[in-house]
């Protein structure tokens, strides 16, 4: 990965790339996200930007500390769960990257 693309700015990129795809399915929003999609997209972004591990962090599922709220970490599973099979045919590069630099 390059200098200018730091792990946790794909992650972040990522989540927001997950995020839209399941706002706009499941919320029917055209353009932007809901007002839900957008707290859960900020909650995630600051998460992210207060993870202790930063460049060396592991899978959410494997990690030791639990930063998710129980409430936040059900929405972002049902988003997961909803985008994952969806990102590889709209956002394959994005896909790619985070699945080949996950621990």
């Amino acid at each position: 990965m390059s200098d200018d693309h730091s792990k946790m700015e794909v992650e972040s990129r990522t989540a927001e790339a997950m995020i839209e795809i399941f706002c706009h399915g499941q919320h029917g929003s055209k353009e932007g996200l809901c007002s839900e999609c957008r707290e859960l997209l900020d909650y995630v972004v600051k998460r992210l930007e207060k993870c202790p591990f930063q460049e060396d962090k592991p899978k959410c599922a494997k990690c030791p500390v639990h930063c998710y709220k129980p409430d936040m970490r059900e929405k972002i599973r049902a988003v997961m769960k909803y985008a994952g099979p969806r990102m590889l045919y709209r956002h394959p590069v994005l896909s790619g990257a985070h699945y080949l630099t996950r621990k």
